[in-house]
């Protein structure tokens, strides 16, 4: 093999390997969700909370851009995201779950749930988040002690009179859970200071 030849397999696998790289750090490979290189995971739940801050590096402003997340600076807001469930497998819309709110240390809070592109599923249901301002239970059930909201995120509308997050069109999904207003003590050690959301499998269709 020649050396100009090479030098040319050379420089190719380069160019390969540095755009690779490129597109996974700044989130931009198929199938990356912004915040997949977040530094802090509390129990299943990952966050970045350089994301909205000027220390911001250009894979995170990247990954905020290509993913549309509207990031305010961690004084304002934090966000949390969660793919799999309690017991470590994928959400996704085959599954009834059940999620589990506990008290935020937080001013105010949501839980959205997002499809496989990082957008809002496409039904018409109206059903797609929970947030601190709803009733606290619809209906009480013995599965609702020690939360203070509890809903049930399925692709139809429970029977019973639950609050509901829908999974209807989303295929495999995730969850963002913002906290605006956080405590001081969530940004100083939220290992600590959180008690994140629990996501309970209860059923799937394909399961027997």
């Amino acid at each position: 093999m020649g050396t100009a030849l090479r030098y040319g397999l050379a420089l190719m696998l380069g160019a390969a390997i540095g755009i690779g790289s490129m597109l996974y750090m700044a989130g931009l490979w198929p199938g990356m969700k912004p915040l997949d290189f977040g530094d802090i995971e509390v129990r299943g739940w990952r966050a970045d909370f350089a994301i909205g801050s000027n220390a911001a590096d250009p894979y995170t402003r990247a990954r905020v851009a290509r993913h549309g997340l509207l990031a305010l600076a961690k004084s304002e807001a934090v966000y949390f995201t969660r793919t799999t469930d309690s017991s470590g497998e994928h959400l996704r819309e085959e599954c009834i779950y059940r999620l589990k709110v506990a008290e935020m240390p937080a001013e105010w809070w949501s839980v959205t749930l997002y499809d496989a592109d990082s957008k809002l599923p496409m039904n018409e249901d109206e059903a797609l988040s929970i947030n601190a301002d709803q009733n606290v239970f619809a209906e009480a059930n013995e599965e609702d002690v020690g939360a203070v909201m509890t809903a049930i995120i399925a692709p139809q509308k429970p029977q019973e009179n639950r609050l509901w997050i829908s999974s209807r069109g989303a295929g495999n999904f995730d969850l963002t859970l913002r906290l605006y207003m956080p405590d001081e003590a969530l940004l100083a050690d939220p290992q600590s200071a959180l008690e994140p959301p629990s996501v309970e499998r209860l059923s799937c269709e394909d399961e027997a």
